[in-house]
């Protein structure tokens, strides 16, 4: 018999491989593990990027205006809420605050079957990429009513805790942190062969930046800034790991850098282990896994000012964390990267040994163990 029954509703499960999917998929595989029946709905497309977790329940979706590659849940059609009825869930998790969370949500409610969510985008600051900044009071009061409704809301940081409170988010703010996969990314996975294929040779100081490739990663500053550090330094050489529909444009921008494509597994945990420097611009992430893997691989890492990343890297230990719009910042702490040899080692020391903090295993039991605290609340 199953300890009890959850139906997650997600924008995103396996149409696109990114960190919310990548996560939910694993939360999935460890809920099943551990006897917990699971139904998820979500969009998905005819060859989805990644072969997901569990079932999955799709529902009519369109693709999202300006971005193609995400998909909108459209509707929440009667022979999906029968297949909800049918399995008759104990608990509601709603990972997406979109049209289905709140069809979701209003299903929930009128049934009595408490709803948890999960915070996974800081869907705020996505808004100034596409000029729509004057919206942002409304998102939040949308965003105030709809977390309101849930018994727990799951953030991945205290950081990102905090930033919900001061926005008037008053519910029971739980921390669901992302692990790491230790034996997988390592410094260990360092392969002088596969440099030189790349075009890099032993002197060279290689900054990557992986991500998929959109704007709001902010892969402009990241290429300014490359490109201001290589008229001083020759031996300063971009590497960017991951595609999307930027990759062009930055192509473009940085004509000289390596761009390996989309990796994975052992050929993504090489990638890491042979970069020297991890730049990540980004001030949308609300935790940032590629962040925790460029340190689980031994990099000292330079950041924006998010949430996620303050979470992550401690300024001047294991890296730096710099205001978004100070690009002279961010020159100044990877020149002193490219300079200092020794620095740049105490700071991949310094990281390799935080990111030991980050199992899979741990972070996955406490939030089974907040399921089952809100599931006693109800009986």
């Amino acid at each position: 018999m199953s300890k009890f029954r959850t139906a997650i509703f997600t924008g995103n499960y396996n149409h696109i491989r990114d960190g919310v999917s990548l996560t939910l998929n694993r939360w999935v595989a460890f809920l099943l593990k551990h006897d917990v029946e699971v139904l998820v709905f979500g969009p998905t497309i005819e060859k989805p990027a990644l072969e997901h977790s569990g079932t999955l329940i799709a529902v009519p979706s369109i693709r999202l205006p300006g971005r193609p590659e995400y998909r909108f849940s459209s509707s929440f059609p009667k022979k999906v809420r029968d297949k909800l009825e049918a399995f008759d869930p104990d608990l509601v998790h709603i990972a997406t605050p979109d049209y289905l969370g709140l069809k979701a949500l209003k299903w929930a409610k009128k049934n009595h079957v408490p709803v948890v969510s999960s915070y996974h985008t800081h869907f705020a600051s996505y808004l100034k990429y596409y000029k729509l900044s004057l919206l942002e009071p409304l998102l939040w009061k949308y965003l105030s009513w709809f977390y309101g409704n849930c018994e727990h809301v799951y953030v991945p940081t205290p950081s990102m805790a905090e930033t919900l409170k001061e926005k008037n988010i008053k519910s029971n703010l739980k921390i669901w942190a992302r692990g790491i996969e230790l034996d997988l990314f390592s410094p260990k996975k360092r392969n002088e062969a596969w440099r030189k294929e790349q075009g890099f040779n032993e002197n060279d100081v290689v900054i990557s930046f992986i991500s998929r490739l959109v704007w709001e990663k902010n892969l402009e500053l990241y290429a300014e800034v490359l490109n201001k550090l290589k008229k001083s330094y020759p031996q300063a050489k971009a590497m960017v790991v991951g595609d999307g529909p930027a990759g062009s444009g930055l192509k473009k921008m940085l004509p000289d850098a390596v761009f390996t494509g989309f990796l994975t597994g052992e050929e993504l945990a090489k990638a890491y282990a042979c970069s020297d420097i991890f730049f990540f611009p980004s001030d949308t992430e609300t935790f940032g896994n590629v962040t925790l893997e460029a340190m689980a691989s031994g990099l000292p890492c330079i950041v924006a000012d998010a949430t996620g990343s303050r979470s992550l890297v401690e300024h001047g230990e294991n890296g730096y964390i710099v205001p978004v719009e100070r690009s002279d910042k961010f020159y100044k702490f990877i020149e002193r990267l490219i300079t200092e040899k020794e620095l740049r080692a105490a700071m991949s020391a310094a990281s390799l040994k935080k990111a030991e903090n980050y199992s899979w295993e741990a972070i996955n039991k406490k939030l089974l163990n907040d399921y089952n605290e809100v599931l006693e609340a109800k009986n």
